[in-house]
């Protein structure tokens, strides 16, 4: 059932993007990706398979383990993680970074200390950090400003 799941989440990834590019208003060299948690594990699937997507940010998600899949992104890349986030250790986060890097690929890593994972929902009643998420997002915009905008 997973694996269903998962060929249909890499489907439709690929009709979002066919379908902006398909749009007389958007510049089809500057599309990027965001999600947050099960969303940002999407905004990396959408890069592992979109060579010409221009950025993707990851904010919490689920990272591809593998040098050999993450050899398949082009984009520019942001993640954003908490220091704290018990699925998701430091220590995969950079290297993450460090392989990206090895491959001559454009990423900033963001880890905020304190912060766990979902930190910058508002909803997360014991773990949101108003403080972090608003310089994620400052992080976020700029980032997006900086690697699309042309």
């Amino acid at each position: 059932m997973g694996a269903v799941r998962e060929d249909r989440a890499a489907r439709d990834l690929h009709a979002a993007v066919e379908f902006l590019k398909s749009l007389s208003n958007v510049k089809k060299d500057r599309i990027g990706s965001i999600g947050w948690c099960m969303g940002g594990g999407y905004s990396l699937k959408v890069a592992l398979q979109e060579p010409t997507l221009g950025a993707a940010v990851i904010n919490y998600g689920h990272l591809a383990a593998h040098a050999d899949s993450l050899k398949k992104i082009n984009a520019a890349v942001l993640g954003i993680f908490g220091g704290q986030d018990r699925g998701i250790p430091v220590d995969d986060v950079k290297q993450f970074e460090q392989t990206l890097k090895q491959q001559g690929n454009k990423v900033e890593i963001v880890i905020y200390p304190d912060a766990g994972h979902a930190f910058e929902n508002p909803n997360n009643k014991t773990g949101y950090r108003a403080d972090d998420a608003a310089d994620a997002w400052k992080h976020t915009t700029r980032f997006l400003a900086s690697t699309l905008k042309k």
